[in-house]
């Protein structure tokens, strides 16, 4: 090693250390912010209609897609797949615990093109609003293969249309 060069050495590895520590301070102290978030639905037997691979964003609160939620592995990015079944809508996580909405608490659907940690092209994201509880949480999702994003969208709008019949 060259004369000199030890001291940034252990100055970077401090810096990375010391950052490091902020962020998992950060994300903890998140996390006890939002202890009175509700936990989200337990898995339900359902039937599985419809099936797409693609990529788990994050679970945001309502309309407020820079507020991630960090309980319940909520903001953690993973590979998924979304399954709509004759009960409602899943979202088989990779390495984190999985997303389960009833179809009677499912809100509505909307596209995005981005949320806090991913922008994509116009449209790229699904938004799957639902409730648990009196909290309203936007769950995004961005499907693996372009052609699939308007074909999750209609499945997911037309219960989108049956719930707001049934409430009029």
């Amino acid at each position: 090693m060259p004369e000199g060069a030890l001291q940034p050495l252990i100055w970077t590895i401090v810096a990375v250390v010391v950052a490091v520590t902020l962020i998992l301070l950060g994300w903890r102290n998140l996390k006890a912010r939002q202890s009175a978030i509700p936990e989200p639905y337990e898995e339900f037997a359902d039937q599985v209609e419809h099936s797409f691979d693609g990529m788990y964003v994050v679970t945001t609160k309502f309309d407020d897609w820079l507020d991630r939620i960090a309980v319940y592995e909520l903001g953690v990015r993973t590979n998924a797949t979304l399954e709509l079944g004759s009960e409602g809508v899943h979202l088989i996580r990779s390495g984190a615990r999985d997303v389960h909405i009833p179809w009677e608490h499912y809100e509505e659907v909307k596209r995005s093109s981005g949320m806090i940690g991913k922008v994509v092209e116009k449209n790229g994201l699904i938004v799957i609003t639902w409730n648990k509880d009196g909290f309203t949480f936007d769950t995004g999702f961005r499907p693996r293969y372009h052609e699939d994003t308007p074909k999750i969208y209609q499945l997911l709008a037309s219960h989108d249309d049956v719930s707001r019949a049934g409430d009029k």
